[in-house]
């Protein structure tokens, strides 16, 4: 079999970077490459598996226990965030950790610090993959990937491994809030799944976030600076006074569990005209409809102070909590609670700060609570996974497939 290292820095080499402003489906070709990749290489295992015309990744392995078995699914995504450059062709492999700083050595004086991100600690004498600090590591979400492709592999060359019918699923553009508005259910055909999308080792979850997101359009009035008195308009300064509005202490750098949060992401302008993005997240239902109200009433207060049509906002919903769909299977998570216990690690079940596909597949008939692929710092040049981390996660998920067939 090969490594499930050898797999990983060959995915995190494709840069899969999806694209927020882009009307296509997926978003990117580049995510695509990896896609076809992923299909070629199901297939030399003899596994049946297709690429469609919306970038979906399915693969299906029949039963061989001769019994009634639930069919169960895994996936990850393929896509990585556009918060930063994609293609990782110089990760850092440390071997044996001493559990102190960690030079990027991309980037001169730049560290992963212990000070800073304190549960680097916890990994200790094992083998940890870093960025060099120039691109994200891609953990998020091949490391998911090559755990489950380790997961296929072996059970591929084990026939004597018994199992129901198992389906596999790669998706893109998860990071941007799109991963399966195009996935067909009822043609993968699984009767519960799991994604590996989830964050450090033993980490589970059937709950997430409530997800809006929030455009801002400042309309402002340029006039000469040497004769603006009572008629510019700066568009620049009437964004720093919409952002204002909303509390400064509701922001992600002061809130953890089930707090939630207003996130300005971006933020572009001139005199004449500026524009702000927000994302919106909160595990209420009825506390991320307020925190909804709390941007139209920020622009309605700025329209009345100036007395003209200067904001307008639009605010639309990205996805759900899906502990309501779930909960009702909540056998799923019980079968994760024991397949990660199997694997000789803590469970720790908590709620999602963000979201995953897991989360949409819920709603569309899917439970799919997500399980740790186990990389950390997702998003930025900090990320990096312990490989005994997706090694267990190889685990868990074997597990998972027995226990099902045991029933």
């Amino acid at each position: 079999m090969e490594k499930i290292l050898d797999k990983f820095l060959r995915y995190i080499a494709i840069d899969t970077m999806s694209v927020d402003e882009s009307p296509s489906q997926p978003s990117s070709p580049k995510e695509l490459v990896l896609s076809r990749l992923l299909v070629d290489e199901l297939k030399a295992l003899g596994v049946e598996a297709e690429l469609d015309k919306d970038g979906y990744v399915m693969g299906r392995i029949p039963a061989n226990n001769g019994k009634d078995t639930p069919k169960i699914g895994f996936i990850a995504h393929v896509d990585t965030s556009p918060d930063a450059p994609g293609e990782c062709r110089n990760p850092q492999i440390i071997k044996d950790y001493d559990g102190g700083d960690i030079p990027l050595k991309g980037v001169p004086g730049l560290s992963l610090k212990v000070s800073e991100f304190p549960e680097l600690a916890d990994y200790k004498g094992q083998t940890v993959i870093t960025t060099d600090g120039t691109t994200l590591l891609g953990a998020d979400d091949k490391a998911g990937i090559a755990e489950i492709m380790c997961a296929v592999e072996y059970i591929v060359n084990h026939p004597e491994f018994k199992h129901g019918p198992i389906r596999i699923g790669f998706t893109p553009d998860e990071e941007i809030g799109r991963g399966v508005v195009a996935f067909d259910v009822k043609r993968f055909d699984a009767d519960y799944a799991y994604t590996m999308d989830g964050g450090a080792v033993g980490e589970l979850e059937y709950e997430n976030f409530n997800a809006a997101r929030a455009k801002v359009h400042i309309q402002g009035r340029n006039v000469h600076p040497g004769y603006a008195k009572n008629k510019m308009i700066n568009a620049i300064h009437i964004a720093e006074e919409f952002d204002a509005l909303l509390p400064a202490v509701q922001r992600p750098e002061h809130t953890e569990g089930y707090e939630g949060f207003f996130h300005l992401t971006g933020i572009k302008g001139t005199v004449e005209e500026a524009d702000l993005d927000y994302i919106l997240r909160d595990h209420d239902a009825a506390i991320i409809a307020r925190r909804k109200e709390m941007i139209l009433e920020a622009a309605a207060f700025i329209n009345k102070k100036y007395g003209a049509q200067i904001v307008t906002a639009e605010v639309k919903d990205q996805y759900r909590n899906m502990r309501e769909v779930v909960e009702p299977h909540y056998h799923v998570v019980e079968k994760a609670v024991k397949a990660i216990e199997m694997a000789g690690v803590k469970p720790k079940v908590q709620p999602i700060r963000g979201g995953t596909d897991g989360a949409s597949l819920s709603f569309m008939g899917l439970p799919c609570p997500n399980i740790f692929a186990g990389g950390l710092n997702f998003h930025g040049k900090m990320e990096y996974v312990p490989l005994e981390s997706m090694e267990k996660a190889t685990e868990v998920i074997l597990n998972i497939i027995k226990l099902y067939d045991n029933e």
